[in-house]
C-alpha cells in the first residue's frame, strides 16, 4: 500500500464518511418524519436538544432553546394550515424565556389542535411548552418542571425569584442595595410569568404550583404529579416518537456510555 493511497484513505475515513453518515441520518429523520406526519395527520416539528455535555476544540457547551429555535418554531407554526394540528416532538433542558414565550404563544393561538409529545423530559422553557398545547403526551417516565423565574447574577449563576423575594422579605429595609434590585425584578418577573401561565392555562392552581417557587427549579414532575396539578396528561406515547430520538444522536465526543442488546422474550418450551 503506497503512501497516498494511504492518505486517500484517511481523508475518506475523516472527512467522507461521517459526511455520509450524517446525509444518511438526515434523510431517515426527514422519511420518518414525512411518514408519521401521514400517520397522524398533522404537521411533526421536532425541536431536540441533547443536554449531556459535548465539546468543540474542547470547549464545552450546552444546547438549550435559543432565537434560533424560536425563530424556526415560528416559521414552521406559521406555514401550517390553520385547519392541520401541530405534533411537536420535544426533548429539552429548558432555554431563554423569550424564545420559549414566543413559541408558547404561538402554539396557543394556532387554531387547530397542538399536542406535545416528551419522551424523556421538557423543563422548564420546555414545560411552557405543553402547558400552551392542548394535549400533553409524554412517556411515563419522562418529566416536565417548574417554570419559576430564574434571575441572572453577575457571577454567571442563576438565583430563583421566589428565593430572592424571601431574602429580601427577611432582611427588610436593612437589605443591601443589590438585594433590593433584585428583588423588584424578581417580583416583575414572577408577576409577569404568572399572568403568561394563566394565558395558556387559566388554571390557577397550575400557575401557583409552578411559578411560586414550592419547588425547585429541577424539580422532577412527573405525568401523576402532572395531573395531580391540574395539567391534563397522556402516556401513549407512539413508537414512532422513539423511532426518531434514535435518530438524533449524541454529539460524538459526549455519548453516554451505555450499551444494550434488544431482545425479546422467548417462551419457556
Amino acid at each position: 500500500m503506497n503512501f497516498g493511497f494511504t492518505i486517500w484513505i484517511f481523508f475518506f475515513l475523516v472527512f467522507i464518511l461521517p459526511q455520509f453518515n450524517h446525509w444518511m441520518t438526515q434523510k431517515n429523520r426527514q422519511s420518518q418524519l414525512n411518514s408519521f406526519a401521514t400517520k397522524r395527520g398533522s404537521n411533526v416539528i421536532t425541536m431536540i436538544h441533547r443536554q449531556e455535555k459535548v465539546s468543540f476544540f474542547g470547549i464545552p457547551f450546552y444546547k438549550y432553546i435559543d432565537m434560533d429555535d424560536s425563530e424556526a418554531v415560528l416559521r414552521a407554526i406559521r406555514k401550517t394550515p390553520d385547519d392541520k394540528p401541530i405534533d411537536l416532538i420535544l426533548h429539552t433542558p429548558g432555554g431563554l424565556v423569550l424564545p420559549a414565550t414566543q413559541i408558547a404563544l404561538a402554539l396557543n393561538d394556532h387554531p387547530a389542535e397542538t399536542r406535545i409529545l416528551i419522551p424523556h423530559y421538557a423543563m422548564s422553557g420546555g414545560t411552557l411548552l405543553a402547558l400552551a398545547c392542548n394535549e400533553v403526551i409524554m412517556d411515563p417516565h419522562a418529566v416536565l418542571g417548574p417554570v419559576d423565574p430564574q434571575i441572572q447574577r453577575e457571577e454567571g449563576t442563576a438565583t430563583a425569584a421566589s428565593s430572592i423575594l424571601a431574602a429580601d422579605k427577611e432582611k427588610g429595609k436593612d437589605a443591601e442595595d443589590e438585594t433590593l434590585m433584585l428583588a423588584d425584578i424578581s417580583e416583575k418577573a414572577v408577576s409577569q410569568m404568572k399572568n403568561l401561565v394563566n394565558k395558556l392555562t387559566d388554571n390557577p392552581e397550575i400557575v401557583d404550583k409552578l411559578v411560586s417557587g414550592q419547588y425547585t427549579h429541577d424539580y422532577p414532575i412527573t405525568p401523576d404529579k402532572a395531573v395531580d396539578f391540574g395539567i391534563p396528561v397522556k402516556t401513549e406515547l407512539p413508537d414512532e416518537v422513539y423511532n426518531l430520538m434514535d435518530l438524533y444522536p449524541q454529539t460524538k465526543g459526549g455519548k453516554p456510555s451505555v450499551e444494550y442488546f434488544p431482545s425479546r422474550p422467548t417462551q419457556e418450551q
